[in-house]
């Protein structure tokens, strides 16, 4: 096998069926179709999955374009070992709901958090502020 540099190297994992983890923490699952030399990808047949403690769903996605800077992690999933996850699948409604309550849970752990800095005299920039530096 030889070497190819950038993204010329995954041209070999064209038709199979991958994982995709953005910077915006969703992961996708799908089968990819194209690459080019930004690392833009194709994805088809992707869903995208949700994890929640120990269970998970998939919402099906359709064709999926995913700018190249956006990819945090790219990665060929093994068919054979695709079922032997100890995840359980949940339906996409129970998902959501799940991961709305987690969200809310973790809300609400910032802002104890937060309260208790400012009683201490201390407080941290919001997140939404920093890219104004």
């Amino acid at each position: 096998m030889n070497y190819m540099p950038g993204t010329a190297s995954l041209i070999e994992d064209i038709d199979k069926k991958h994982l995709v983890l953005l910077r915006d923490g969703r992961t996708l699952i799908g089968f990819l179709r194209s690459i080019d030399q930004f690392a833009n990808l194709v994805l088809h047949q992707t869903m995208e999955r949700i994890h929640v403690g120990k269970k998970y769903g998939d919402i099906p996605r359709g064709i999926f374009i995913v700018r190249g800077e956006n990819v945090v992690l790219l990665g060929e999933i093994d068919l054979e070992k695709e079922s032997d996850t100890p995840l359980q699948e949940v339906s996409i409604e129970e998902i959501l709901e799940e991961q709305r309550v987690e969200q809310q849970a973790k809300q609400e752990a910032e802002k104890l958090k937060l309260q208790a800095l400012k009683e201490r005299g201390l407080s941290i920039p919001r997140a939404d502020t920093l890219d104004e530096y």
